[in-house]
């Protein structure tokens, strides 16, 4: 039985694929990218098995020859892969003829050419709610992109549904076990992470032990600006004998590399009068239940307000705040991608004002997002998106607060308020 759950990436491919002869889908392990190309591949290589990589190696005419769409799956295994089809591409490779799937980059050391101009990336993230068929969405973000009034809807998600979803995590082969089942799989991905996949990107791990405080402790960053040298801090609480800047450094690289990490970097606004932004990125991991697991912080500890083992000196909400954020980051980039928007940050140096989501359109118009861990709104929610309307004048688009209530609805001062089960793409 066919039980595959259309992705919003689906209806961009839809697109896109029938006029690139090249895509690539990258993202971290197990967010379904090769299960969403090979439903649109004639034939697949798999560079994940032994036999697959011989063969390439003995015949580089292969991916010439096999029918075509062809899925090359996990080419950083091979990393000669990218450069025959980018040379495939050059020598007038049809539209639709390659899909490529890469769960890290090409390992430390390693150099292959960028690709610009002739295999255009895409990120494929974590399942949102739209995709995991958790509400109805009533409000889509491209007519809120285009100006288009259709703020409405109502939806019985609740608290305890929205936190079910964060620990449940967005990995469509893991979400719909049982919840033993599914905290063991998140364990072993996590314990995969350090023990085979750093090794395999060039960094081998030492110390087990200190890599996993260290996720622990960015795990406890979730949604804030904490500096790194505070995120080694609150991993090695009390110890004089730190790891060096190298190699959490390292760290940083190879989480970076393995697309695990999903920073949500600061917006640096041209042609407005906006002044004095703080520079540093939001810390984010590629799913919150990935941050649950390594905080040890079940469901039920989450709506009893546990912090867990987070150390609240690196973020000013409470976890769950910050893991709903985490999962509402996670959806609206999703939608967002889907419009070609991109989707920022932004803080002033001191912090008087910041907003947790800024939409910008390719024609330069800006939406401005919050998001609140609750299910009503006050002026005092909204002050720092009219504080942004003032300076932004006609590139400013009416904000959005994505709430946990029941009612999608627009406020007299034209910002309108969302239940994030009610947003899709």
């Amino acid at each position: 039985m066919d039980d595959y759950s259309l992705r919003v990436l689906d209806a961009v491919l839809d697109t896109y694929q029938p006029l690139l002869p090249a895509i690539e889908l990258y993202g971290a392990k197990a967010v379904g990218k090769t299960e969403t190309a090979r439903r649109r591949a004639a034939s697949t290589l798999r560079l994940d098995l032994t036999a697959n990589r011989e063969r390439l190696g003995a015949d580089p005419a292969l991916l010439r020859s096999l029918p075509g769409p062809l899925l090359v799956d996990e080419w950083p295994r091979v990393p000669e892969s990218w450069d025959l089809v980018r040379r495939a591409v050059d020598d007038g490779a049809p539209p639709g003829r390659f899909l490529l799937t890469g769960s890290a980059t090409v390992p430390k050391g390693v150099s292959v050419h960028s690709g610009a101009g002739r295999i255009i990336r895409m990120r494929m993230r974590p399942m949102t709610l739209a995709e995991r068929g958790v509400g109805h969405p009533t409000v889509s973000v491209k007519e809120v992109l285009t100006g288009q009034d259709s703020v409405g809807g109502h939806t019985d998600v609740r608290l305890a549904d929205y936190t079910h979803e964060i620990v449940a995590s967005g990995f469509p082969g893991i979400r719909t076990e049982p919840d033993m089942i599914r905290r063991m799989l998140l364990d072993s991905y996590l314990d995969d992470l350090v023990q085979r996949e750093f090794p395999e990107q060039g960094y081998p791990v030492r110390k087990p032990a200190v890599l996993r405080a260290w996720l622990a402790a960015y795990a406890a960053a979730t949604a804030s600006t904490a500096s790194y040298s505070a995120i080694l801090d609150a991993s090695t609480p009390g110890e004089t004998d730190k790891p060096a800047k190298t190699t959490t450094m390292a760290y940083r690289d190879a989480l970076s590399q393995l697309w695990m990490l999903d920073l949500l970097e600061p917006w640096r606004p041209t042609g407005t009068r906006l002044q004095s932004l703080g520079q540093a990125p939001k810390h984010f991991l590629a799913d919150p239940a990935l941050a649950c697991r390594l905080l040890n912080v079940s469901e039920h500890q989450l709506l009893q307000g546990d912090q867990g083992s987070r150390e609240t000196t690196l973020g000013d909400a409470t976890l769950l705040g910050a893991l709903f954020e985490h999962l509402s980051v996670l959806c609206v980039r999703v939608y967002a991608q889907a419009s070609d928007a991109s989707v920022f940050h932004m803080r002033t140096h001191r912090g008087e004002h910041e907003v947790d989501m800024i939409l910008q359109t390719e024609d330069g118009k800006i939406l401005p997002v919050e998001v609140k861990l609750s299910q009503s709104v006050t002026d005092k929610d909204v002050r720092h998106i009219l504080w942004l309307k003032k300076n932004l004048g006609e590139s400013y688009l009416p904000g959005v607060v994505i709430t946990t209530g029941e009612y999608a609805y627009r406020r007299t001062d034209g910002i309108a308020v969302v239940p994030l089960a009610l947003l899709g793409p």
